[in-house]
């Protein structure tokens, strides 16, 4: 039986800066998700990552059910996105996101989010990750997030208690109490953001719940899933669907070649065999 990592102290002082990536880092990582260098670290290039990540990055779970290890640290989540050409999911992809625009010149503070569930009950601690990201504009603060599936495209105004229209619906931000801020969608509460800084190594119990547990959604099935320019494709399990202007399609998928196949056109993962749902154990 595996051990959990520990819960981090919520009484702590903020965290140390952590690392900036090197230019030639950053460099591959833009390519990865084709755009290059922004002139400065304002609201538009913020914008303009975020939208281009998620054209780019799928958000995908399929690392669980390979049997591949997860390390929450800048170089092995570099690598798997960047070095590899993969997604990941929301310690992943955000965890990468915040390197990258670290090393463009934004000010970036990793937050801890619970995510509502049916019925409107909260997620365990440490749920999600997700960004606090300050510009040289002083626009900000501003909430970016590349890891939480389907949601904003565009980073949202964490000061903001108006509602903030989007490609994806219209977003509000209100205040939940003790200093958190409850982030919704279309009326819709999405997740509880505990505004406190954090590090990555916060995350890892987690991530290790969402990787073990029975109770994780993540274990319970397969998704990869990216955003397109008209709408979204989702590789879950052998089932394709495409979803074009708000209209969705399914189509089944049938031997391995298949299914391997629509990896590598829709997403551009390389995957030496299919995923298959594996139990999960604690």
């Amino acid at each position: 039986m595996s051990t959990p990592p520990q819960s981090p102290s919520a009484s702590r002082p903020s965290p140390p800066a952590p690392p900036v990536p090197s230019p030639q880092a950053v460099d591959a990582y833009l390519a990865r998700i084709g755009g290059g260098r922004p002139e400065r670290a304002d609201a538009a290039a913020l914008r303009e990552l975020q939208l281009r990540h998620l054209l780019s990055v799928p958000f995908e779970n399929l690392s669980i059910h390979l049997g591949e290890p997860l390390v929450l640290a800048d170089g092995p989540l570099l690598e798997k996105i960047v070095g590899a050409r993969r997604g990941g999911f929301c310690y992943e992809l955000n965890g990468a996101f915040a390197a990258l625009l670290r090393g463009l010149g934004f000010g970036v503070t990793l937050l801890q989010a619970r995510v509502f569930g049916d019925g409107g009950r909260l997620g365990i601690p440490y749920d999600h990750l997700a960004l606090r990201v300050e510009t040289v504009d002083g626009t900000g603060p501003w909430l970016a997030d590349v890891g939480f599936g389907d949601h904003s495209h565009h980073p949202l105004l964490l000061g903001e208690r108006g509602d903030q229209a989007d490609p994806a619906g219209t977003f509000r931000v209100v205040e939940a109490g003790d200093g958190d801020l409850d982030v919704l969608r279309d009326g819709k509460p999405q997740f509880r953001l505990d505004t406190r800084p954090r590090e990555l190594a916060d995350f890892e119990a987690g991530a290790w719940w969402h990787r073990t547990s029975p109770s994780s959604h993540f274990t319970q099935s397969l998704v990869c899933s990216m955003l397109t320019a008209d709408g979204r494709i989702t590789l879950s399990g052998r089932k394709l669907v495409t979803t074009v202007g708000g209209e969705r399609q399914e189509r089944p998928l049938g031997g391995d070649d298949e299914v391997l196949a629509a990896y590598r056109k829709h997403f551009g993962l390389e995957l030496d065999e299919v995923p298959e749902v594996r139990p999960a154990s604690r």
